[in-house]
């Protein structure tokens, strides 16, 4: 039962060319970047990456594009990521946009075991009829594009058939989390954490604090230890890294 593993090194073995990724965090909150920098590390490439950001001010999943090693990004938001957009419009990186709402329920459903749901998200939008560019040529021109979706009407309103996603690793980051692999998300770090690690068949948590089976409240478990196969603990220097994406002050 215990799942705790000696280093990030040792917590992302296995993890090859190719690799399908769920990646936690929301912006810069809650993002697993111990694991990620270790993975860079490690030299891993040819990456399709589940997440809703790709990363920004060269930290988190930002570290891996730029360094050329994601092929494909499944999320819902771009923000100023200046190397994701380039590479995308260039033609470097296959990208599928999905609504937010969409992709969490995706990430959750593929880690409950349903295949596939209905949404009114999308309904009469590029999102079921298809033509998204998922990738395009280089030269402005698209060489891969979504193809359309099922949309099938209950009492009267059309929905859209999405697919639940699993992916063959997850990287997620807690603030508490025991040997059992219990963990405790804080704030907006829980905003896709918890649904990333649902979604993978290997899932691998980075725990700002350690602690004994036991010392979490069940009632306070916001994600349980059966989904999660590795657990490694933060140095207190790498947990206290909290970087800030926008600077505002008020007058």
């Amino acid at each position: 039962m215990d799942k705790v593993v000696a280093t990030v090194a040792e917590a992302v073995a296995g993890i090859g060319d190719g690799a399908s990724l769920a990646v936690g965090g929301f912006g810069l909150s809650g993002v697993p970047n111990e694991l990620i920098r270790a993975l860079h590390a490690a030299g891993a490439t040819g990456l399709r990456v589940v997440s809703n950001n790709c990363g920004a001010m060269d930290s988190g999943l930002a570290l891996l594009l730029s360094a050329g090693r994601i092929a494909r990004v499944t999320g819902s938001y771009i923000g100023a990521n200046k190397e994701f957009a380039r590479q995308y419009l260039g033609g470097e990186l296959e990208v599928e946009m999905i609504p937010q709402g969409t992709l969490a329920e995706r990430l959750r459903a593929g880690g409950a075991g349903i295949p596939a749901f209905y949404t009114p998200a999308g309904v009469g939008t590029q999102v079921a009829d298809g033509g998204l560019p998922w990738r395009y040529d280089g030269e402005g021109g698209i060489a891969l594009a979504s193809p359309a979706k099922e949309v099938r009407e209950f009492d009267g309103t059309p929905y859209v058939l999405e697919r639940g996603i699993r992916t063959d690793f997850a990287l997620v980051r807690a603030a508490r989390g025991d040997r059992h692999g219990n963990l405790v998300f804080t704030k907006s770090a829980r905003n896709f954490n918890p649904l990333a690690a649902m979604a993978g068949r290997v899932t691998v948590a980075e725990v700002e604090e350690l602690v004994e089976p036991g010392e979490i409240d069940p009632d306070a478990v916001h994600l349980p230890g059966i989904f999660v196969q590795r657990v490694v603990a933060l140095t207190a220097g790498q947990a206290a890294e909290k970087r800030i994406e926008k600077r505002t002050v008020s007058g």
